[in-house]
């Protein structure tokens, strides 16, 4: 690798960073990583930090997974690529297919689709779900319906459905015939209420409105986050992805699981669909299926949209839709290796465990620091939302949530800000002894941050 001054020197200067200004990066260059080992990652200045990010959400399985690594490097000597378009394929995406349909089983799926990652897993799913009901006879269902706050990647079906205008506004105008509908925030809603009970009714109730005044015939779809991410780790009650199954069931319209960050065991269940006992009709994965080593993603097909393309024999049923890296044999055995690690290290146990740890650490630094007006999560996958005033709940400026991420750097733990809200989504194999470490340093930068 090129020498620290070189690198430095160039920092920010040829290439824009995804998610940031250019010329914020150009004034304020990022942090330069240049090592990772166990839950900890290693700047240019040789300062190793907890990771509480988990890279992207990605890395469950730490930065030294040797058996992941060895997959990778076995199949590049083996098959680094070749196509899997029709007419040729490769062993590790056949074996893949098989461990996949097996452990995504108790969600109902059968048939995988293999991407290059999140954003292609999304908009594959959009895309399978209107040629679905073109192949049913239903062709004006095409519509979507998503949550306000939830984040699908940022293809352009992807950020027509995303309901957080960062990532619209400047794209607009976008996939016509996107319906939006409000967030289970419990910290800020419409409703007037701070039940997420209550909000999740409202949301079932607001999602049948819309049924009735769109047509049910005209809606291809709903997608979801089982749990929020991006848009600041919002936690639903158990009962809204039920709710929102069964008016979807009575109307004909597809439920697609935005699994992207929940699936493999971040929540502490291995899917976020499993969390709320629900069955989708697809799966959308990437990012921890292999770990973070190798891009790739999946999704997973249920019965239902099986037997429709399977028993199809019309040209409407051939799949129009790939990507050069689909079923790619280095990814797919890097996610062969990833599914073993993660079943054998029973990794939602710990994220489950750790979790609750993490959890009731944010509530107690919330008690002892007045900036913090919320505190959510599940699992491993936990929020901080900072305020100017409890009372009105004003959003904390960006100096302060800057203080707050400095800080934290500053005493060995590297944490992720997304507007006002600090999230955390750690590696799942992180210890009781970590939890602290990032406890200590949140408090850390929360207390420089009243300086």
């Amino acid at each position: 690798m090129a020498d620290s001054n070189f690198l430095t020197e160039h920092n920010a200067r040829h290439v824009w960073h995804p998610m940031a200004h250019p010329a914020e990066m150009r004034a304020n260059p990022p942090t330069i990583i240049t090592g990772g080992e166990g839950a900890e990652i290693i700047d240019i200045d040789g300062k190793r930090l907890l990771d509480g990010v988990g890279g992207l959400w990605n890395v469950n399985l730490g930065y030294s997974c040797d058996a992941v690594k060895h997959a990778i490097t076995t199949q590049l000597n083996e098959l680094p690529y070749y196509s899997a378009f029709r007419g040729t394929t490769n062993g590790p995406l056949i074996e893949l297919s098989v461990a996949l349909a097996e452990f995504f089983g108790p969600d109902g799926m059968v048939r995988s689709f293999f991407t290059s990652g999140g954003s292609d897993s999304v908009e594959t799913a959009l895309r399978l779900a209107r040629q679905f009901h073109k192949i049913n006879g239903q062709p004006e269902r095409t519509k979507f319906v998503s949550l306000k706050k939830g984040y699908h990647g940022t293809h352009f079906g992807g950020a027509s459905v995303n309901g957080n205008q960062n990532f619209r506004r400047a794209y607009e105008p976008l996939l016509p015939g996107t319906i939006h509908l409000a967030a289970p925030y419990a910290y800020r809603n419409p409703f007037n209420t701070d039940d997420p009970k209550l909000i999740a009714d409202a949301i079932i109730r607001q999602f049948a409105d819309e049924i009735a005044f769109n047509g049910a015939d005209t809606i291809a779809a709903l997608i979801m986050e089982p749990v929020l991410g991006a848009g600041g780790v919002i936690v639903p009650h158990e009962s809204l992805m039920p709710g929102l199954r069964t008016l979807c069931d009575k109307n004909g319209i597809l439920l697609i699981a935005d699994e992207v960050i929940t699936a493999f065991g971040r929540t502490g269940a291995w899917s976020g669909s499993r969390l709320w006992g629900v069955q989708p009709d697809m799966m959308c994965s990437a990012k921890a299926i292999t770990n973070g080593y190798f891009p790739f993603g999946a999704v997973m097909i249920g019965s239902r949209i099986a037997d429709a393309f399977e028993a199809d024999r019309t040209a409407m049923g051939s799949i129009g839709h790939g990507y050069t890296y689909s079923g790619h044999p280095v990814g797919a055995a890097a996610a062969l290796a990833c599914l073993t690690e993660t079943i054998k290290q029973d990794l939602p146990t710990n994220a489950a465990a750790r979790g609750v740890e993490l959890l009731d650490g944010l509530n107690d630094l919330q008690a002892r620091h007045p900036i913090i007006g919320d505190v959510r999560g599940k699992g491993l996958m936990c929020a901080l939302e900072l305020v100017a005033n409890r009372d009105d709940k004003t959003p904390a400026g960006k100096d302060v949530v800057g203080k707050v991420y400095q800080g934290a750097y500053d005493a060995g733990v590297m944490i992720r800000t997304s507007g006002n809200n600090i999230i955390l989504s750690p590696t799942l194999i992180i210890s009781k002894a970590d939890v602290a470490r990032i406890l200590d340093a949140l408090d850390a930068g929360l207390k420089s941050a009243h300086n």
